[in-house]
């Protein structure tokens, strides 16, 4: 029989089982979208831990166009991008190179 705790005493909470982000996929990467999706964004459900490669690599997309990187509107350096975890209610946003004048 389960018994209750003890009063001052506190039950671990559960680990978070998902991680709801936003990913923007600018330009030409919006391809890579799965639907539903809203113009080049979509909400995104991640386990706890992932990283932004993860995601690159979730979304199989090629490393040559994965050029600008932001976080919240935050540059992330390219060697970053495999040790940056991502949290909850954060915004990564990924632009091809682009060319233009």
């Amino acid at each position: 029989m389960d018994t209750p705790a003890s009063p001052g005493t506190t039950a671990c909470a559960a680990p978070q089982a998902t991680v709801r982000i936003t990913l923007k996929l600018m330009v030409t990467l919006t391809d890579y979208l799965p639907q539903p999706r809203q113009g080049h964004q979509m909400a995104l459900d991640i386990a706890p831990g992932t990283t932004i490669q993860d995601v690159v690599d979730r979304f199989r997309l090629p490393w040559k166009l994965v050029h600008l990187v932001l976080v919240d509107g935050v540059y992330i350096n390219p060697d970053q991008r495999d040790s940056r975890v991502l949290l909850e209610g954060e915004t990564l946003a990924i632009w091809p190179p682009v060319a233009g004048g």
